[in-house]
């Protein structure tokens, strides 16, 4: 079987549009207890009148921050258990709907993710993806193989990465929280340093359209730790989700005005 390294796609290269000031930008975030801070961060209004097809439990937040048009989506609650819809389904269907609806600039998609100790990752840290890859889509056929791990590169911002300080690391998507054996010898192939359950989904369709994405990722839990991922992911998620609010209002204000050829 051909390695995922074997294939490289860049997420959402552009094309002229990278060169002139960003200003529409879309945060996709899973959670909205992940989302609720920059919402207000930012005073966006919640909008009643939905862009989205009737019927989907999808959120949508929208306002104006300095130059910025920002849209905040999130995946809402299903309707017959009531918690959020994560995942990579629910993930990539938003992101493809809100592309076709709201023509942005540049995605951001903000979330929690579990970190490796083994490769630096603590509590609290927030990073940068600088690759995604799935570690749960097994096809033991060739070049079958590479299109279930889809390693793709992603959109390079290494400016922002220098002047905000930010950790960078490869980030692998799998739809389960916890890890069985198969997905940790894929998470090792792909040499992640984080994993969420969104990201590469998410990459897969900015790349089909075209449209650059950002990956920014606190970690609330170690993988690799004593510590069951389900408990102390609970434990952290409020503390770490005041991280990623941090991260994401200096990412934005480091956007502010520039180009994505200038990230």
């Amino acid at each position: 079987m051909a390695t995922p390294h074997d294939q490289k796609a860049a997420v959402g290269s552009g094309d002229d549009s990278t060169q002139h000031p960003i200003s529409n930008i879309l945060f996709i975030i899973a959670m909205q207890t992940e989302a609720s801070p920059l919402v207000n961060k930012f005073k966006l209004a919640e909008e009643p009148n939905s862009v989205f097809p009737k019927g989907v439990p999808w959120v949508r937040y929208s306002g104006k921050y300095k130059d910025l048009n920002i849209n905040i989506v999130c995946p809402g609650k299903d309707t017959t258990l009531g918690v959020d819809c994560v995942g990579t389904v629910s993930a990539s269907l938003l992101a493809y709907a809100s592309i076709q609806a709201l023509k942005p600039d540049l995605i951001i998609n903000a979330g929690t993710a579990g970190g490796f100790k083994a490769k630096g990752a603590s509590i609290g840290d927030v990073f940068l993806a600088s690759d995604v890859a799935f570690h749960d889509r097994r096809i033991p056929i060739p070049v079958f193989d590479l299109y279930g791990v889809g390693c793709r590169k992603t959109f390079s911002t290494p400016n922002l990465a220098k002047e905000l300080n930010l950790k960078v690391g490869k980030l692998s998507t799998g739809d389960s929280l916890d890890m069985c054996a198969e997905d940790e010898a894929a998470i090792l192939a792909n040499d992640a340093t984080i994993k969420d359950m969104e990201g590469a989904a998410i990459a897969y369709v900015g790349h089909l359209l075209d449209v650059p994405v950002l990956f920014l990722k606190a970690v609330t839990d170690i993988v690799d730790g004593d510590k069951p991922t389900s408990e102390e992911f609970l434990q952290n998620l409020n503390a770490v989700t005041i991280a990623l609010d941090l991260a994401a209002t200096k990412v934005v204000d480091f956007i502010n005005g520039k180009s994505c050829s200038e990230l």
